[in-house]
């Protein structure tokens, strides 16, 4: 959870100085457009094998649409940010940074917080906050919500100089040695003296931010772990050779959060993070990730069903449909509908029409219109679209869809479903997914009628 931006690296060769100015002219052979601040802690878990949900805040420019890309394979929950996309630009010769240009870094109004977003931070296992400083972690509901849940599972905080301050009781909080020295009022001393600045830095911190443990991290010294009532630990770093130091701390922190919610101490979750940040240095850094292009497609309800799914597939994206009647909507269609839009990139929902539901089910069905029952599926975070049919069968809206995947709850073979052979006449595959038997509309209905 936190803020997101987009860092754009140009890279080339300098041979020469321009002639209107005593600068260097770089031929730029190499573009990356990458995700950073939460984004980056996004991606490189998601890169680990780890089911990844990004809380942010997004604009609608241009650079929003890259930044989106960069973030492919991440399942993201976003409101709106209110505010351009910040995006930073590295221009290097070799490997010698040349110059970098900021867009967009003008400190933003606090966002605000949607229902998905809240709702992902109180499903979540474990949260890392990247604070970058543009509002999302000084959003007061986020703040509650995180408040709340640092009792219940672990929250590592990565702070930011001009950031908001972490809510008391999170599991750690990350500091480089600079950022602990600004949020301490204190000068940083002499580079031999850095491991007891640490220490000092890392009591005052615990006081002032009241969290379980501060581990300031110091660069190739490694880092130094505070706890209340215990002595502070030293942690070394392993000797490595940087080539850029861009993304260690994120590194760190994600790293530190995988092995809390694994169980492990924090000292040797600590340790482990430490590792982790120098053997991602020692391979490269941030060069190392693999490039993304395809898009993610983020809760929108801007566009029909048919438009989203020729967007998403031109784009490389995966089409993901499901279809039913959803008449009183439950636990059990939930828990589908979020499990049918893991397996791609946008969910879309082909809903039996009222007339469709009265041949097929009697004349005392639908209970709620078809209206309605689309407006409560596209409340759903997990839904994208809904398309209406008013067949027996959805044939013909598949046909006009063409989803790469097709999904139904049940016990039964996916090979079994009626729709296989259409669907995989385009190369699009059907799959199921667990079904809830305990819960149900009929049981649902039974109950209502019990009680009416």
């Amino acid at each position: 959870m936190g803020d997101v931006l987009l860092d754009v690296d140009l890279s080339g060769e300098a041979t020469r100085l321009c002639p209107d100015a005593p600068v260097p002219v770089v031929d730029v052979s190499d573009v990356r457009r990458r995700a950073g601040g939460a984004g980056l802690v996004a991606r490189m878990l998601a890169h680990d094998g780890h089911r990844v949900t990004l809380v942010t805040v997004l604009s609608d420019d241009d650079a929003s649409l890259a930044l989106e890309g960069a973030l492919a394979g991440v399942r993201v929950v976003s409101g709106p940010s209110g505010a351009k996309t910040p995006v930073k630009t590295r221009v290097r010769a070799g490997s010698q940074p040349v110059v970098r240009v900021d867009e967009g870094c003008e400190r933003p109004e606090v966002p605000a917080a949607t229902a998905g977003m809240l709702r992902a931070l109180d499903q979540a296992e474990v949260i890392v906050v990247a604070d970058y400083g543009r509002g999302v972690a000084a959003n007061p509901e986020i703040r509650e919500m995180l408040a709340a849940r640092a009792g219940d599972i672990p929250i590592v905080w990565d702070p930011h100089p001009s950031g908001a301050m972490p809510v008391p009781g999170v599991a750690v909080v990350t500091p480089n040695l600079s950022e602990a020295a600004k949020a301490a009022d204190s000068g940083v001393g002499t580079p031999g003296a850095i491991p007891a600045v640490g220490s000092a830095l890392g009591e005052t911190l615990l006081d002032r931010w009241q969290s379980q443990a501060v581990l300031v991290t110091m660069g190739e010294r490694g880092g130094l772990l505070s706890r209340p009532d215990t002595p502070p630990v030293a942690i070394p770093a392993p000797a490595t050779e940087v080539a850029d130091p861009c993304g260690a701390g994120d590194r760190l922190a994600a790293s530190l959060a995988v092995h809390l919610a694994e169980g492990r101490s924090l000292q040797e979750a600590a340790e482990r993070a430490i590792n982790a940040a120098a053997a991602f240095l020692g391979a490269g850094g941030v060069a190392s990730l693999p490039d993304r292009h395809r898009p993610v497609w983020h809760h929108s309800r801007e566009e029909d069903a048919v438009g989203l799914a020729r967007r998403v597939r031109a784009n490389g994206g995966t089409v993901v449909a499901t279809g039913g009647c959803f008449d009183l909507l439950h636990a059990g269609h939930a828990r589908t509908l979020s499990a049918a839009r893991d397996l791609g990139d946008c969910l879309i929902v082909c809903l039996n029409s009222d007339e469709s539901v009265r041949r097929i089910k009697g004349e005392e069905r639908p209970i709620v219109s078809q209206q309605d029952r689309a407006e409560l599926l596209l409340a759903l975070e997990c839904v994208d679209a809904v398309l209406v049919f008013g067949e027996d069968t959805p044939e013909a809206c598949l046909a006009t869809l063409r989803p790469d995947v097709w999904v139904k709850g049940g016990d039964y073979r996916a090979s079994e479903l009626p729709e296989a052979g259409l669907v995989e006449s385009w190369g699009g595959r059907c799959m199921t997914v667990p079904f809830h038997p305990a819960r149900s509309t009929s049981v649902l209905a039974d109950a209502l009628a019990k009680v009416s």
